[in-house]
């Protein structure tokens, strides 16, 4: 079994948040945040706990009301990408832009 990663994502504004959840192979939990952090949790059930307190929402979860309750479409984004934490940190809060 492998590390298993997770993107969460929450509104602030019309900017999305991004954070990184990583269950490692000896079960304990990670979330990368859009401060460049690494939060340590000793289960995945207290990450999830903490992310969801802080109104975060698993972005594979999202359907197209919960979404737009956020102010965006779920095809107008997608969770940063990179070869490493440095690349991804650069894009862990996105702008949603101006509306009309």
């Amino acid at each position: 079994m492998s590390d298993q990663y997770q993107w969460w994502v929450a509104a602030l504004g019309r900017n999305l948040v991004w954070a990184r959840l990583r269950l490692r192979e000896s079960g304990i939990a990670e979330v990368f945040d859009c401060d460049g952090n690494t939060l340590t949790y000793d289960s995945l059930d207290s990450a999830r706990a903490a992310l969801l307190d802080a109104d975060f929402r698993a972005f594979d979860g999202l359907d197209a009301d919960d979404a737009a309750e956020m102010g965006f479409s779920p095809s107008e984004i997608a969770p940063p990408q990179g070869e490493d934490e440095a690349a991804l940190r650069a894009q862990m809060v996105q702008s949603l832009g101006g509306r009309a």
